[in-house]
Order: structure tokens, then C-alpha cells, then sequence
């Protein structure tokens, strides 16, 4: 799923860069796979998207051993692959029980490459384990080690001597030393053709050189939109869009699309159409209803170089996208997750639809930077705050109702944002009684429910807090000035489940949240039925300040 990635930043590259007189952008992307891999749904995902974009560069070896931990593929499987993949629009060759006919295969790589319009496949059946007398073609073969004396029957077999514990036959020195100075030589040639193309074309050039390293255009924080109340409630993911089409007219290395749900996520680049059979320069991607393969794919694309990807979706669907996610972390790709639809607040489409557990989920795993902002400006500094975090994820968490745009003559400017969670509004005394602390839509909540302890004499604190993982990165000096050690009454408010609040609120602390799923209703009355309210705020501090 990755490879579909790759292949498609080649193909978008080489549509974008390549010239009638010379072409810059050529190479192929390919996968060893078997037959676990076919068997898993998200094979299907990358199947579909490949064939229907007629990926041609991408070419699939399928080790067909028959064999998995448990024993022979028949168990369980029996699917006419070939017509699967033909089925998909796939160029396929199977080369039947020729796993060690290195010229069949040479050959068949070859007739691959000379598809230009169909991503292809190659069927080889092979034998797991081949050479040792008593575990080939045995599930034994496939985790477990074959033991000393099936390692010395195996290298009988093979006409190694026995007492070498690592053999590499002369025949391979010399072919892969070979491959060493044909890569040599390829290098060299296309260096000499960059030099070329930098000469006749310094501007696309320049172009390339900047989707490469990706560097933003000098002084392009000034880029982003920043909004007044007056410009009215907007939905946080109605803001993101805007900056999407802001950065994107700048950024030619920014690229991506959502899963079948534009219209909702508003992730349009509307200066560019849609990535297609036959208009891979353009820059939107319409991944269908295939949330795995968009986010594996996406890592593709950053893996690959020269595009930084962002894909789409709401948010309760990353429970079908979370193992790409996870291995994207572990990679420490910049790709950038763009999750609406963040909360309750979505209303209507109900429990399946409502994330609950999510941004607990997702603050538990390593490498992401999690950021829900609360109102237009927070989000313009999001997306900041999303480009210039290279060494790993970001998933941005937006809202579909609209929320307030706070009047930062008032308040702390957004830009606190980038720092993870900074005083919105100040308290009225040289102490606060109690810290409000919230993310996104909870935000203006806090902010209401300050108003109204104010009026009975209640000095609050409120502390916008977007970002967990932005706030750990502070200096302790800079977090204690946010969150003072001696105020230990703290109650933080969030339209989700509470577990890791902890960590902030102290052992004297609250948090109003869920424990159960939501409902269907009108997204202000499912606030109402959830006791997410300012009144159950207000409540809510009042008595944790009579202890």
C-alpha cells in the first residue's frame, strides 16, 4: 500500500517536470509480497486504486508459496488471483512453479515494464524453504529456524561447505557488483540530464528543487488568513480549507485529498483538478471509500520525496486507518491528518459517527502531534504549526458545527497555539481560584463559564490547550507559568473520554467528559444531554472550591 504512494508521486512528478525534450522523472516502484499480504482486506484497497489510476511503474512479484504459520494456504484460501488482479485492471503474468528460473523472471520483468497503462503483476510459485530435505514446503519453514543439522543437509544440497557460517557463491559477488556499477553509471547519466534540464529550464527547476527539499516560500507564515468575530461563526474545518488553498498557491509541493468525503472535509484544492489516468499532474486526490490505503499510500508520497501528502477523512474513521497510522509514527513521516467531524458535535449521524475514545487513542501513541483547535484563528496556526513539524505526523481535529471566532482584542493571540496550550484568559486577581482548561469546541464553553464565576466572585483562569504533545516540548519554566504547581484546582472539559487528563489536572482535579457514547439529536442538544454545558462548568467548580 505504501508502493501505491510511490508510484503515484512518480507519476505526478514525472507529469509535473518532464519535458518533451527531456525527461527527468523515470523510474519504477516494486513489491515482493505473498500470500498473507493478498489475504489482508487492505491488499484489495491498493489493488482497486492502482489499477483504476493505470499505475504502469508499478510492478508486483507475488511469491506464491503456499504456505502460512498455520499451514497450507488451503485452509483458507483459494481465491483465482490472477483474475482478481485482472479483474482490477492489472497486466498479469503467471509464470507458474518457475521460482528459481531466473531468466522466466528476468523476462517477465521486462514484458512489465513494457505496460505503460496497467500496473502489473508477476505469479510465481515458489517452495518456502527450498533446499532443506525435511521442512520445505512446511509452515516449520516460514518463523521457526531449520536447527543445525537441517542448516548442514540444506548446504549439502546447495554445495556449500558445510563449515562456512555465512556463504556468498562467487556468482553472486560478481552480479551484484555488477548492479554497483550499473548504478553508478545510471547516476551519472542522470545527473548529467538534471544538469541539462537545470540549464534549458531554471524555472522548473527551481520548482523541483523546492517539492524536493520543500521548504517554505520566505515569509510565508503571513500567508495564512487570520479572521475577526466579525467575519461569524465558522467550523474549524471550514477555516482549514482556506488555509489549504492559501498554502497550496505557494507550496507547489503540497498535495492530498479525503476518502470519498470533500464535501465534508473541504480539502479541496480548488486551483487544480483531480489525480487521474490522465491528468496525474494535478493535485487532489479522491482516495474513495479506502481510509487504509489512503493514509498507507499517503506515506507512500512522503516517503517517495517531493510531496508533502495530507489526507482526509472524519474521525471516527481512523479506526479503519489506525495501523497506517501507527506505521507512519514509526517512520517519523511529515504526513498531516486532516480528521473533522471531531466530536459530538456532529450531531445527527449519531453513535457510529461520534468519536468518543479517539483523542485519548491517539495522544497514547508515540511521534503524532495531536492539535484540536478552538476557533478559526487557532487553526490558521495549526496548519503552521503542521508544516513546520518534519519529524514525524500531524493530525489536525476539526469541528463541523461553527464556533465563535474569540475577539483577540480580549483574549491571548492564537499564535499560543504552537506552544501546545497558553492562557486564553486571564483571571482577575494576582491568583487564579481555579484553571478552566479545554480543546476545541469545549473552548468558548470555559470561556462563558469564566464570565459567570466572575459575577459571584470567582477568580478563573482559562487555558486554551490544543496540543499535548506541543505543550511537552515547553520548557518546565513555560508550562508552570500556564499551569501554576500551587493552583492545584483544575478542571478541564473535553467532548470525549477523560483518561489521560490526569496529567494535567493533578490528583485534585476534574475533567467533564463522556464514559459512555453519544446519541443522536441536534449537536447542542447532545451537549445538553451529556452535562457538557456551562451551567455543569460553573457547577462543577463551585463545588470542587467549597472542599
Amino acid at each position: 500500500m505504501n508502493a501505491v504512494g510511490m508510484a503515484m508521486a512518480e507519476a505526478h512528478l514525472a507529469a509535473t517536470f518532464n519535458t518533451k525534450d527531456i525527461t527527468l522523472i523515470d523510474h519504477h516502484t516494486y513489491v515482493f509480497c505473498s500470500d498473507g499480504d493478498f489475504m489482508e482486506g487492505a491488499s484489495h484497497e491498493a489493488a482497486s486504486i492502482a489499477g483504476h489510476f493505470g499505475l504502469g511503474k508499478l510492478i508486483v512479484l507475488y511469491d506464491d508459496n503456499h504456505i502460512t504459520i498455520e499451514g497450507n494456504t488451503s485452509l483458507t484460501y483459494s481465491d483465482d488471483v490472477a483474475k482478481r488482479f485482472e479483474s482490477y485492471h492489472w497486466h498479469v503474468q503467471n509464470l507458474g512453479d518457475k521460482g528459481n528460473d531466473l531468466k522466466a523472471i528476468s523476462e517477465s520483468f521486462t514484458q512489465a515494464k513494457m505496460v505503460k497503462d496497467q500496473p502489473s503483476l508477476i505469479i510465481l510459485r515458489t517452495h518456502i524453504g527450498y533446499g532443506s530435505p525435511h521442512k520445505e514446503d512446511t509452515s516449520e519453514a516460514h518463523g521457526s529456524p531449520l536447527g543445525e543439522e537441517e542448516i548442514k543437509l540444506t548446504k549439502q544440497f546447495y554445495g556449500w561447505p558445510e563449515e562456512a557460517r555465512f556463504w556468498i557463491p562467487d556468482e553472486v559477488k560478481y552480479h551484484m557488483n555488477k548492479a554497483l556499477e550499473k548504478g553508478v553509471e545510471l547516476e551519472d547519466t542522470w545527473n548529467k540530464t538534471l544538469v541539462a534540464y537545470e540549464s534549458a529550464l531554471p524555472i522548473l527547476a527551481k520548482q523541483l528543487g523546492d517539492c524536493i527539499n520543500q521548504v517554505p516560500p520566505q515569509g510565508w507564515e503571513k500567508l495564512i488568513p487570520a479572521y475577526l468575530p466579525t467575519d461569524g461563526p465558522k467550523a474549524t474545518r471550514e477555516i482549514s480549507s482556506d488555509v489549504i488553498n492559501s498554502l497550496a498557491a505557494h507550496m507547489p509541493w503540497l498535495m492530498g485529498g479525503s476518502g470519498d468525503l470533500e464535501p465534508s472535509t473541504k480539502t479541496l484544492i480548488k486551483s487544480s483538478g483531480y489525480f487521474g489516468k490522465d491528468n496525474y499532474s494535478n493535485r487532489n486526490i479522491d482516495w474513495g471509500i479506502r481510509e487504509h490505503l489512503m493514509c498507507a499510500a499517503s506515506s507512500g508520497l512522503s516517503v517517495h520525496g517531493g510531496i508533502r501528502p495530507y489526507a482526509a477523512t472524519f474521525f471516527i474513521f481512523t479506526d479503519y486507518a489506525r495501523a497506517a497510522i501507527r506505521l507512519a509514527c514509526i517512520m517519523e513521516l511529515p504526513v498531516i491528518y486532516v480528521m473533522t467531524h471531531d466530536s459530538i458535535g456532529l450531531g445527527e449521524d449519531g453513535t457510529t459517527h461520534q468519536p468518543i475514545e479517539h483523542l485519548a487513542s491517539f495522544r497514547a501513541m508515540p511521534n503524532i502531534t495531536l492539535i484540536r483547535p478552538s476557533d478559526a484563528n487557532e487553526t490558521s496556526f495549526a496548519w503552521r504549526a503542521a508544516i513546520e513539524h518534519t519529524s514525524g505526523p500531524t493530525m489536525l481535529v476539526l469541528s463541523r458545527q461553527k464556533l465563535p471566532i474569540f475577539d483577540r482584542t480580549l483574549y491571548a493571540s492564537a499564535e499560543g497555539l504552537l506552544k501546545g496550550a497558553y492562557i486564553l484568559s486571564r483571571e482577575q486577581a494576582s491568583e487564579p481560584d481555579i484553571i478552566l482548561i479545554a480543546t476545541g469546541s469545549e473552548v468558548y464553553l470555559v470561556l462563558e463559564a469564566q464570565q459567570a464565576l466572575q459575577e459571584e466572585k470567582i477568580n478563573a483562569r482559562v487555558v486554551s490547550f490544543p496540543s499535548w504533545e506541543l505543550f511537552r516540548k515547553q520548557d518546565q519554566e513555560y508550562k508552570e507559568t500556564i499551569l501554576p504547581p500551587v493552583v492545584k484546582v483544575r478542571l478541564a472539559v473535553e467532548a470525549a473520554v477523560s483518561q489521560g487528563w490526569e496529567e494535567w489536572v493533578g490528583d485534585q482535579g476534574k475533567v467533564i467528559g463522556l464514559s459512555s457514547f453519544g446519541t443522536s439529536a441536534p449537536y447542542k442538544e447532545v451537549y445538553q444531554h451529556e452535562g457538557i454545558t456551562v451551567q455543569e462548568i460553573v457547577k462543577t467548580a463551585k463545588a470542587m472550591l467549597r472542599k
